[in-house]
Parts: structure tokens; sequence; C-alpha cells
């Protein structure tokens, strides 16, 4: 059987996650590596228990925002409830922006929609979404136009290049990762804050001003026993859990093990600036960091079918769980949306996208999931891509 989540992606890592021990040396080395991969001094990068906790640090640090009020933060209509929860924890409100459904994620036409309907936005987010390049180009383009702090949220794309050969999070002014389960780096949990921004400049009433940024507190508590267990051990119950959906029981472990709460889904995680990450998962971190190949393949590819439903129940059925497709709705995970007031009007192509797409995974070499992508382009929209 083939999985998209329950830590398919780990499977031969087990042990090495498992047991990995760590010291403050492997915390600096992490640090000592973003810090040459994006180009920054070593102060301003820091480390989190998550990658939510990373992206809020950042856009408290650097984007202008007076006592009191809420300025808009473009991010993508197809995008992940921890980044909302972000963007609204450092004191922000999110504005969505309208996607391109040949990349999923907001061009530079789109966002110059959002931002004539939406006055006072101060920051841009780029997510590349399922490690697929946005259109930077024109995203820059208007950013600047606008005076807005660019910031790349590196979940699912750290390693990627964009069109014009850059590295993604060698352009932004802040660029946050996550190391959170099915993410482009994957330790369970974990995400990091690079500053590369050494002030922002922004306009209002026709004047330009300029805010120095100040740099955050670095992370110093462990997080919780709780926390800490599972972020260790969910590679191994992943593995128990793929074992037994050969006997229709993985549903029901499943269920067990969050109700016993051995096991937490990664949009509960909670947001915490004094958290910091397990020196054992920064050690494996800049291990995946430094393996990445150039230039990377997405994380997932996306296919539109006719009724998504259908097509998961047919791929379950031959083996393959596809489930967790990210996303079946504009901002997952589904329990979430009705929570965050999605302007399903002013996004009508994520909304819309969102209700047909399934993807998969590229973890498994590429003939392992022929038989799904067969079953897929029975339902395809538009025929095979």
């Amino acid at each position: 059987m083939y999985f998209l989540g329950q830590a398919a992606n780990l499977r031969g890592k087990t042990f090495r996650h498992t047991f990995a021990i760590g010291s403050r040396k492997d915390y600096l080395n992490l640090t000592s590596h973003l810090s040459e991969r994006y180009q920054v001094p070593e102060k301003n990068v820091f480390l989190y228990h998550n990658g939510r906790t990373a992206l809020s640090a950042g856009l408290r640090a650097v984007v202008p925002k007076k006592n009191g009020e809420h300025p808009g933060v473009l991010i993508t209509a197809l995008t992940c409830y921890a980044v909302v929860e972000a963007v609204k924890s450092a004191g922000f409100t999110p504005v969505f922006a309208d996607i391109d459904e040949k990349t999923l994620h907001f061009n530079g036409k789109t966002m110059e929609a959002a931002l004539k309907k939406h006055k006072g936005v101060r920051a841009v987010i780029v997510q590349n979404n399922l490690g697929h390049p946005a259109d930077i180009k024109s995203i820059k383009s208007v950013a600047k136009k606008h005076n807005l702090v660019l910031v790349e949220d590196l979940a699912h794309c750290a390693g990627i290049s964009y069109e014009n050969g850059k590295e993604a999070g060698t352009i932004g002014d802040v660029v946050a990762l996550s190391f959170g389960k099915g993410k482009s780096i994957d330790t369970t949990s974990g995400g990091a804050l690079v500053i590369r921004a050494k002030e922002i400049t922004y306009t209002e009433r026709g004047r330009f001003k300029t805010k120095e940024v100040k740099l955050p507190r670095e992370p110093e508590l462990k997080p919780k026993f709780g926390d800490r267990f599972r972020d260790r051990f969910y590679p191994l119950f992943g593995t128990i859990i793929r074992g037994l959906y050969r006997f229709r029981l993985g549903k029901y472990f499943t269920s067990f093990l969050l109700k016993t709460h051995q096991i937490k889904r990664s949009a509960d995680a909670d947001l915490n600036l004094k958290v910091r990450l397990t020196y054992w998962q920064a050690k494996l971190a800049e291990e995946q960091l430094r393996t990445l190949p150039k230039n990377r393949p997405p994380l997932r590819e996306f296919y539109f079918v006719e009724d998504s439903n259908l097509v998961l129940n047919k791929l379950e059925r031959n083996g393959f769980i596809m489930n967790d497709t990210w996303y079946n709705v504009p901002v997952s995970p589904d329990r979430y949306y009705n929570k965050v007031g999605f302007p399903e009007d002013e996004c009508p192509v994520a909304t819309e996208a969102a209700k047909h797409i399934v993807n998969l995974p590229n973890h498994y070499k590429r003939t392992e999931l022929m038989p799904a992508r067969k079953i897929i382009e029975q339902y395809q929209i538009g025929g095979k891509k």
C-alpha cells in the first residue's frame, strides 16, 4: 500500500528519527547552515518548535505596524490554517489573493486585484504551494510597487528554484521554514526564521518612512514533555498505522492515538514564541537541508478531477491512501474552515480548485504510482496534463 500521509515520507528513516541524539552544537550547526544558505548573519536566524511560530515571529519583527492597528498581510487563497493563525497572532489581518490554477498560487495580476479591494496591506507571503514555484518575478514587482514586505514561506518548497534560477528563500525580506509532518523538511515538528531585511520602507499618505528591524529574542524553553514524546514517536506510530491499514484497522488505531493524545494533528500545534527547536530535531533538519538535491522536484503533483471523493475512494480501494490532499477546502483543514471567514466570492478559482484537487507525493518512485495516475486520468478534467 502507498500513503500520502501517515509519515510515509519517513519510511526507512524511522529508527534514525526515533533514536536521534543531538546537542547544542547541532543546534548551532543548523543556525550556521541557514545563515550561509540564505545569506544572513547567524544572529538573524531563530529556531522554533513549529513553523507557524517562526512565521508569526518574522511578521512581528519586520512588518511595520502601530499599536492598535491590524494591517493586512496578503496570503494565497489556497493555504493552511497555520498561516492564517500566524498572521492573526502577530496582530495582522489575512487578505486572500486568488490563485492561478496552473501554479496553485497567486501571481502579480491577482495580487493587484486583491490590493485594489483591500487597502493598508503591508506584507505578502509567498508559499509556493506543494513545491511548485510561483511567478516570483511578477510578485516581487508588485510588492516593490506597493512597498510590501516580501515573506517567503518554505514549508512546501525548501530547495526549489524559481524560473529566474534563484533558490526559494534568497529573495524575500523574511524567510520562514517549517519542519512539520509531510513538509519539505520533516522532523515531525519544528521551524526556523531567517530575517534578511535590514530596514523596511513603506508609504503612508504619500511619504516614505523607515522602520528598523528589531530582531526577536532567542527562544529558550524546551517543548513540553508530551510534545517531545509526540515528535519523537510519530514516525514509529506512522509505520504501525500503515501496517494496520492492510487489516482495515489503520483508521481505528489513528483515532485511538488521537484520543489518547499520543499523536496530534499538525494544524493543532501550539504557537509559542518562547519554545525552541530540540537539539535532536535540529540535527535531523540540518542533515535533510544539506542533502537537498539542486532544483529539487515539487513536493507533490496535483491534478483536477471531476469528483475528488470518488477518485480518492477508488484509489484507496486499490491500495493508494491519498486522502491528505492539501486542500479539500481553500483553507485546510476543513474543521477550521468556517472559523476563517474565507471570501469565496473574491477567490472563485481557489474555491473551485479545492473541490476538484487530488495530489500524489514525490517521495515514491514514479513507477510505483503509475496505477494511481491511471485511475486519476480516467476522471481528470481536461484529460492528461
